[in-house]
């Protein structure tokens, strides 16, 4: 698991380069994706069994290599809903280090992400915060009502991962429905730091019905998503303002966390548009027609190819809206409505 690390992270590799890579280990080890693959390739083909000729697979195989060596946005994406449906995973007989599971009620049906490989997720998600923040100087806080009950959220991992980095002994999770102490903030500038506040919309929009408070001019506010909140559904324009007047920040302070529990790099933005890490692409699809791209600025269903999923499937194809510039950087609009899409009927059910 280490090579895997070393290749994923290398500067030096171009990530075309490493996703062949990617690709053919898990369509060779990943029993859904690679089932899926062959029933985009034979629309024909069942995907009852798992009992795919070898022959067969060898051609689907072959033909996709030779489609993505020109062009990396040509790998079959995997409709993100499989991690619903399936053990999406190149371990399927192994036990799992970690399992993320997407938020929701009890009785709902909740994406299941099973990760063997907790390190790599580490490297990914310091390495990849590291690259939009300085790290070494802040202190971290998150504030996750809606989510600390949930034991397998990525989230949570994520925040308490970031925390531990910070020797102060400053970075912390809020207690819930508390007003944050304004001795806190008065230490965290004492000794120099930057503060960097996680949560969701309606968590820090709760923050601040709690009591009036600002924080330090050079604090950074992100949040991670969850624009539905129990008064309305609000726009991230609109939330950004209300969260830059109640901290008392200019409006650049407020910045936004793109994630989900069956993706393990993160993306930041610092304004309307988010940014990938090196690991991590993303396109707009057609969602009449997932295998085309669109161009810039046309809405479409957002796909990733998101390297750190080495050990699940790193291609896939979001449930979400989106837009992208000319900068290869791209906007979250919402969700998409899901579409019938050709494949397995694991696959197209809608929820």
């Amino acid at each position: 698991m280490d090579e895997w690390k070393q290749l994923i992270f290398n500067d030096s590799s171009s990530l075309s380069d490493i996703a062949l890579q990617v690709f053919e280990y898990q369509f060779e080890h990943n029993p859904v994706y690679r089932r899926y693959c062959v029933a985009l390739d034979d629309i024909s083909a069942s995907c009852e069994t798992e009992l795919v000729s070898e022959s067969e697979s060898k051609n689907v195989k072959e033909k996709i290599l030779n489609r993505v060596r020109d062009d990396i946005t040509s790998y079959p994406l995997l409709p993100i809903k499989a991690f619903k449906d399936a053990a999406v995973t190149a371990h399927p007989s192994q036990e799992t280090e970690l399992v993320f599971k997407s938020s929701g009620t009890s009785d709902m049906q909740r994406s299941i992400h099973q990760v063997h490989d907790a390190n790599l997720y580490d490297q990914s998600l310091l390495k990849g915060f590291q690259h939009f923040y300085d790290l070494d100087n802040a202190v971290i806080w998150g504030y996750t009502p809606g989510y600390a009950g949930n034991p397998h959220s990525s989230l949570i991992y994520m925040i308490q991962k970031l925390i531990d980095q910070d020797n102060s002994g400053l970075s912390r999770f809020l207690p819930l429905g508390e007003p944050v102490n304004p001795n806190a903030i008065k230490e965290v500038q004492r000794q120099g730091k930057q503060l960097i506040l996680f949560g969701a919309a309606f968590g820090l929009l709760d923050l601040l019905e709690i009591d009036d408070f600002n924080l330090p001019s050079n604090s950074i506010v992100v949040e991670t998503g969850g624009m539905k909140t129990h008064r309305r559904e609000i726009t991230r324009g609109e939330l950004h303002k209300r969260l830059a007047k109640g901290f008392g920040l200019d409006g650049s302070r407020i910045h936004s966390e793109y994630g989900m529990a069956e993706l393990l790099s993160q993306a930041y933005a610092s304004g309307k548009w988010f940014s990938t890490v090196p690991w991590m692409q993303v396109t707009i699809r057609n969602p009449e027609n997932p295998n085309k791209v669109l161009p810039p600025y046309q809405e479409g269903v957002i796909g990733i190819i998101d390297l750190a999923n080495v050990h699940s499937c790193s291609f896939l194809l979001t449930a979400d809206k989106g837009v992208m510039d000319n900068k290869g950087r791209f906007q979250v609009l919402g969700r998409w409505n899901p579409k019938d899409l050709r494949g397995c009927n694991f696959l197209i059910d809608e929820d």
